[in-house]
């Protein structure tokens, strides 16, 4: 097998694992109860999804102008999804649509109590 053949297999491993992972945010969208539980589906296998995907294309194509543009791409992504996903959960748990007996630990409400307290 020669160098491109690896390549090839290894391009098509991650483009298939990526749109799994992808599939499974997709799913899991549409399926989980409440928003913090969606929130988290749309960020992390969406985001891994995505860098496989972004790895197998650069495996697949081997062209410097594309691998810089698909990396520019994901890290983009990585620095983009994590930022929405804690606004947008701290804008739901302010405007009070957060079903606290879904919550494991409250640190929001912990944080919200001292600084009640202080002032």
């Amino acid at each position: 097998m020669t160098a491109g053949t690896v390549a090839d297999v290894l391009s098509a491993v991650c483009l298939i694992c990526g749109a799994l992972l992808s599939l499974a945010a997709g799913i899991g969208l549409l399926r989980f109860p409440d928003l913090l539980s969606r929130m988290h589906a749309a960020t992390k296998p969406q985001v891994l999804g995505l860098l496989l995907i972004l790895t197998g294309t650069a495996l697949r194509l081997r062209n410097t102008i594309d691998i810089t543009t698909l990396v520019l791409i994901g890290v983009f992504q990585l620095v983009t999804a994590p930022v929405a996903a804690h606004m947008v959960g701290r804008a739901v748990y302010r405007s009070g649509q957060v079903d606290k007996e879904l919550l494991v630990v409250d640190e929001l409400a912990a944080a919200q109590n001292d600084s009640n307290a202080r002032v």
